[in-house]
């Protein structure tokens, strides 16, 4: 293993910038090209970045440019192609969310990532968030119990954003069911570890909104998909990127058989915690900020500093810093092309459900693939 990750940065005059501080921060790391189809605003990217090569052709890059691994912070229906591409040249891969839009790019992505000497890695960066990773370690000591049942919810409204992105209006608000549904799906499959969507439904609320051209969008403003896990347990998601009101991109429930969380669902609120163990009754409620000296883990605290500049609520640093580790082979990659799979397959065949009445529909299992 090269001890040095020379990096691509792929859509670096939109998403893929924003990685420059949390790259910045790793010494083992350095930012050798950036790519991006925008030729005018290219030149400026790759200075702000400190890149030393330059390319608007991705295929070109991974031949020429001298990297070994790549971030991709492409629109949605680009993921899986240009993951595949990489690995099939052994390029490491950190790939934004979700990992592909249909089950046929998950299982070529699936089978380019079992061929490759390389790590896939997809960037859910919604793990990272300190209150979920403080209900992450809870979890793991076993001060919930065992955990049962979960809700995520991720309420962003973005009908203008459609407009400016474009791909958006396609791909997140074009496809009725949940088409962006990893980050509320991701941290509450980490505090059901070694547990996976087994099957979903998925129903909608109507249409309420039409777009800037008249034409009512796709997507139903809030549909909720309900997951029966393997274990037996269940999760609920919702997902609503047009329904007019505040923001709310960050809403987690869990309930075990010895505690429960529930975030904070406005501005001011606090995320509460109940423990058997920590708290006198069952009708007293912690601070969950209280725990957080206990059961923050090492790593959070020490790159506190650096991961609050970083974006994300410190995501954007941490998930690279796991990106690093494992390219380099000190420690497995936490969201690899399984756990990847586990976090957008759902929403995927949750697309099928709602199209087919609500119907129960099973997930496959990458792993069996």
């Amino acid at each position: 293993m090269s001890a040095q990750i020379r990096l691509g940065i792929v859509g670096a005059c939109g998403r893929g910038a924003s990685f420059k501080l949390a790259c910045d921060a790793l010494p083992e790391l350095r930012i050798q090209a950036v790519c991006d189809t925008n030729t005018e605003k290219l030149p400026e990217a790759r200075q702000r970045l400190g890149a030393l090569e330059q390319y608007s052709d991705y295929d070109e890059m991974l031949r020429k440019a001298d990297i070994n691994a790549v971030i991709l912070g492409t629109p949605m229906p680009f993921h899986a192609s240009q993951a595949v591409a990489a690995l099939e040249r052994n390029i490491h891969v950190l790939s934004e969310v979700p990992a592909a839009v249909s089950v046929g790019e998950c299982q070529r992505l699936v089978a380019a990532a079992r061929k490759s000497h390389a790590i896939y890695m997809m960037a859910e960066n919604y793990t990272y968030i300190k209150s979920n990773v403080i209900v992450r370690e809870l979890v793991r000591r076993g001060l919930f119990g065992i955990p049962y049942y979960g809700e995520g919810e991720y309420l962003h409204e973005l009908k203008e954003l459609n407009e400016i992105t474009v791909w958006r209006r396609k791909w997140q608000t074009g496809i009725n069911g949940i088409t962006y549904g990893t980050h509320s799906l991701g941290p509450v499959l980490q505090w059901m570890p070694g547990d996976r969507v087994a099957s979903v439904c998925c129903a909608g609320s109507g249409h309420h909104y039409r777009d800037p051209r008249g034409a009512e969008y796709e997507n139903e403003d809030s549909c909720v998909m309900l997951c029966k896990m393997a274990s037996g347990g269940l999760v609920k998601i919702r997902v609503d990127m047009l329904s007019d009101r505040p923001h709310a991109m960050a809403n987690y429930q869990l309930q075990g058989t010895d505690g429960c969380y529930e975030s904070a669902r406005a501005w001011g609120e606090r995320n509460r915690i109940w423990l058997r163990s920590r708290c006198k009754d069952m009708n007293t409620w912690m601070d969950l900020e209280q725990l957080s000296d206990e059961f923050l883990p090492d790593f959070w605290k020490e790159g506190m500093e650096r991961a609050s500049k970083a974006g994300h609520g410190g995501g954007d640093y941490f998930e690279i810093l796991d990106f690093v580790d494992a390219a380099l082979g000190r420690r497995p990659c936490p969201i690899g092309i399984h756990e990847a799979m586990d976090m957008t397959l759902p929403g995927l065949i949750s697309q099928q459900s709602i199209a087919e009445g609500g119907r129960w529909l099973a997930v496959p299992d990458s792993r069996t693939w």
